[in-house]
């Protein structure tokens, strides 16, 4: 698969597209522009793989005062845990402020974890 080729394809943000599947979980390809939103998942852990752009990762590990800023280059990953409260959030200097994110998560997984708002994806594309 030419992970390149499937980013290609769409241009919203914050719109996970599914891409592959293994055993019980989905590879899914997204983009980020901006800030997301605080959110956790109660039963699933997330790979964010970042292919472009940087990713800065906001994780809360007991509260709001512990917030703390991860930055994640092409390249690298970082895995948030079931129950972290996190918010992703696009580099806004770097790649025209978007990034190129593949997800790996179990297929319960909902975009906004415990939210629901606008930003919730209840039924993902295939690409």
């Amino acid at each position: 698969m030419n992970v390149a080729e499937k980013f290609a394809l769409f241009t919203e943000h914050w719109q996970p597209k599914i891409i592959g599947e293994l055993n019980d979980s989905y590879v899914k390809a997204v983009k980020f522009k901006g800030d997301f939103l605080w959110h956790h998942h109660d039963n699933e852990d997330e790979l964010f793989f970042v292919v472009r752009g940087t990713m800065r990762m906001w994780v809360q590990e007991n509260g709001p005062a512990s917030a703390r800023e991860v930055l994640v280059r092409p390249g690298e990953f970082i895995i948030i845990p079931k129950g972290m409260e996190h918010m992703p959030k696009a580099d806004p200097t770097d790649n025209a402020g978007e990034c190129e994110v593949l997800l790996l998560e179990p297929k319960t997984t909902l975009n906004t974890g415990n939210v629901q708002n606008e930003r919730t994806v209840p039924k993902l594309k295939r690409l």
